[in-house]
């Protein structure tokens, strides 16, 4: 069985790719290279094309079974900044994409949804049932597509499972893929890179009510959310009905707590500024992963410790190769 990988050339996509070649499926790699990476699909078929593009879309889609859609701009800020960036390929050519799946006759669509559909949350740990209230232009792209694919499977069947993530992170065991972003946000490859001759680590609030006054996020293995992509494909060909579902570890670990794992994993200290906290930072986010394990059978495996040295392990080959 063949899937579409869109937006497979990057961060989570690729190694979603390569959980599908595990699990026996053929993996087919749709992505523009614009923030994606060559060097990321190795060993799988590549079509180049825009998601916007829809003749070559529809091309590509008169070859498989179904679909997985990892094609989103995903920084904060920058929807803060420029919306019209995130509505046009978020939501314009995402929903091209619904259109032309519905129109090859394919009904099964996995979507890669975020926690940011919650905004700042009811209750915490989150669950599935907190009220969707995003507080920036990207969450609310990702909740415009899930309310679009709630629609279309009313209208036309087309089953989806919506998965929502928490903070994903580290890179698979072969050290071969891992995160290639441009700018870097993320904190954990920020920690790591500040052990070295890299700029100082920007600590944003020590004075949050947490622990050790610094925010605290669910952090989710790389490998571990592909691994829920399959499961949630398979549910879907078993006939399972569509589903919106919370991927993390259900645990939440602090700003110094990744900088502790960082120092561990490289044997260095890491450099650090203290500054004032963001606007829009909620102290806490801890997904509550019931529902997954439920459905799917699925769970995290891999803690803080594992994530970070695997991210660091990834860095060491992205050093060794540049």
């Amino acid at each position: 069985m063949a899937i579409l990988v869109v937006g497979g050339a990057g961060y989570i996509g690729s190694h979603a790719a390569r959980a599908l070649q595990r699990a026996g499926y053929e993996a087919i790699i749709y992505d523009s290279l614009v923030n994606g990476h060559r060097r990321l699909t190795e060993g799988f078929e590549l079509i180049e094309g825009d998601i916007a593009d829809q003749g070559k879309l529809r091309s590509a889609l008169k070859r498989v079974d179904g679909v997985m859609h990892f094609a989103a701009h995903a920084y904060v800020g920058e929807s803060v900044q420029n919306p019209r960036k995130y509505f046009q390929n978020n939501v314009e050519a995402a929903l091209g994409l619904l259109n032309e799946t519905i129109d090859a006759g394919i009904r099964r669509f996995v979507f890669s949804s975020t926690c940011a559909v919650y905004g700042d949350p009811a209750k915490v740990p989150i669950t599935e049932d907190n009220p969707r209230q995003p507080v920036n232009p990207y969450g609310t792209s990702k909740l415009f597509c899930e309310f679009a694919l709630e629609a279309y499977d009313r209208a036309y069947g087309l089953r989806s499972a919506r998965l929502r993530y928490f903070n994903a992170a580290g890179a698979d065991d072969s050290g071969e893929i891992g995160e290639l972003h441009n700018p870097e946000t993320h904190l954990i490859p920020l920690a790591l890179a500040a052990t070295g001759d890299g700029s100082e680590l920007n600590i944003f609030g020590t004075d949050y009510p947490t622990p050790d006054g610094t925010c605290i996020r669910d952090y989710i293995h790389v490998n571990d959310l592909a691994d829920a992509h399959v499961r949630a494909l398979q549910h879907l060909e078993k006939g399972g009905e569509s589903v919106a579902l919370n991927l993390g570890t259900g645990r939440g670990d602090s700003v110094l707590d990744v900088i502790k794992a960082a120092e561990a994993a490289t044997g260095r200290t890491v450099k650090r500024k203290l500054g004032p906290r963001r606007p829009g930072d909620p102290p806490v986010l801890v997904a509550d992963a019931a529902r997954a394990q439920k459905v799917l059978g699925w769970r995290a495996t891999r803690l803080l410790p594992e994530i970070v040295s695997s991210a660091w392990k990834w860095m060491k080959t992205v050093q060794r190769s540049s």
